[in-house]
C-alpha cells in the first residue's frame, strides 16, 4: 500500500500546480493578443490535474462497506 503521507504530498503538489494554471490561463486571458491555442493547451492540462487529484483523492478516502 502506497504511504499516506506520500500521497497527502502528491495531492499538495497537484493542487498547486492547478491554481498555478488557472492563474496562468487567467493572466493571458487578460492579455490584448489572446493566444487560444496556448490558453486551450493549459486548460487541457488543468483538466488533467483535476482527474489525477480526484484520483489521489479516492485513494486516501477509505473503502466504506455499508
Amino acid at each position: 500500500m502506497i504511504d499516506r503521507a506520500a500521497l497527502e504530498a502528491k495531492l499538495a503538489q497537484l493542487e498547486i500546480e492547478h491554481s498555478d494554471l488557472d492563474a496562468s490561463i487567467l493572466a493571458l486571458q487578460t492579455q490584448a493578443h489572446v493566444d487560444q491555442i496556448r490558453v486551450q493547451r493549459l486548460k487541457k492540462r488543468k483538466l488533467a490535474l483535476k482527474d489525477q487529484i480526484s484520483k489521489v483523492r479516492n485513494e486516501l478516502t477509505p473503502d466504506i462497506i455499508a
